[in-house]
């Protein structure tokens, strides 16, 4: 894991000054042992890890992520994820498209179709588009890698369900909250939406999400 993104401070101050529940929570959860944003910055490690996440709960994605490593020989990297046959990575748990997904990633990873470091270059929505590229990859899947792998500051991924919930709980809406609300809080928090984001999450959840 690499240090917490330099723009946390700043922006939490900023939030703190332009929403009241938002303020309270990063009150919550700060102290000594308040966990911060991070990132591993292994992007074929987080994609695969988001691909075993997508539909199924935590306590699921997370046994089944654990088998998988052990296949990998806990080594999760294209070369080694080439060389595991169809089968047996269905045997951890994987349906036929998550393993047609981390296999396809695999392959554009190793003949360099797929180009991680162009990604860096690109703003959010060109990011976005560029990883929906990959099989098994959609915007809620892109979005997750450009939080937590990239640490763009302004994500705001309204297909989240845990989001959805956080805001309805914390700002006393119904589920799901209208698309109108959840848009002028876009507004509220941009530029730092991901930090809204990560605070929201803890405020439902307080075991830290990463992919």
């Amino acid at each position: 894991m690499t240090k917490t993104p330099k723009y946390w401070g700043k922006a939490k101050r900023y939030l703190s000054k332009k929403d009241k529940t938002i303020a309270k929570l990063i009150k919550n959860y700060q102290g000594p042992s308040e966990t911060i944003l991070t990132s591993r910055k292994d992007i074929f490690f987080s994609l695969c890890k988001s691909i075993i996440g997508q539909q199924i709960s935590v306590a699921a994605a997370n046994s089944v992520f654990l088998k998988f490593k052990k296949k990998c020989n806990n080594k999760i990297n294209a070369k080694n994820v080439s060389k595991i046959s169809f089968s047996n990575l269905k045997k951890c748990g994987l349906s036929r498209q998550k393993v047609l997904g981390i296999k396809s990633l695999a392959k554009q990873i190793l003949n360099k179709s797929f180009n991680t470091k162009l990604i860096s270059k690109m703003s959010d929505e060109e990011a976005i588009d560029y990883l929906s590229k990959l099989r098994q990859i959609g915007r809620w899947s892109a979005e997750m890698i450009l939080l937590f792998t990239y640490n763009r500051a302004n994500i705001w991924p309204i297909q989240d369900i845990g989001l959805l919930r956080a805001i309805s709980k914390n700002y006393n809406k119904k589920y799901l909250p209208p698309d109108r609300f959840v848009k002028l809080l876009f507004k509220r928090f941009s530029p730092y939406c991901s930090v809204a984001t990560w605070y929201l999450w803890r405020s439902i959840d307080p075991e830290p999400i990463q992919y």
